[in-house]
């Protein structure tokens, strides 16, 4: 995949590409709110990449403290803008690596 657009039509499929990486099957499963299998593919990865999509993760469950910590392991501050665009970012990111 190499547009935003594209992984978003990616969504309709039933599974994500295996192609993917970790952290792009974290947002996919995300995106097709299922908000466990997306925490499951990251929670046992250390780099800095996938501690901010763990972070963004637990911003979007709510849990700031534990989200300030990943993010903090992430190199990162957590953002003042919505979700939504924050996942839209990790996925032009994630797609631009």
């Amino acid at each position: 995949m190499k547009t935003l657009s594209e992984f978003k039509s990616s969504l309709n499929n039933t599974a994500p590409d295996v192609a993917l990486s970790p952290q792009l099957k974290s947002l996919w499963f995300d995106g097709r709110g299922d908000w466990h299998t997306a925490h499951e593919q990251v929670d046992h990865l250390s780099d800095r990449t996938s501690a901010w999509v763990h972070a963004y993760l637990h911003r979007k469950e709510g849990d700031v403290w534990n989200a300030d910590y990943w993010y903090n392991k992430a190199g990162k501050t957590r953002p003042h803008f919505s979700l939504n665009e924050e996942w839209e970012q990790l996925v032009n990111h994630l797609i631009n690596l």
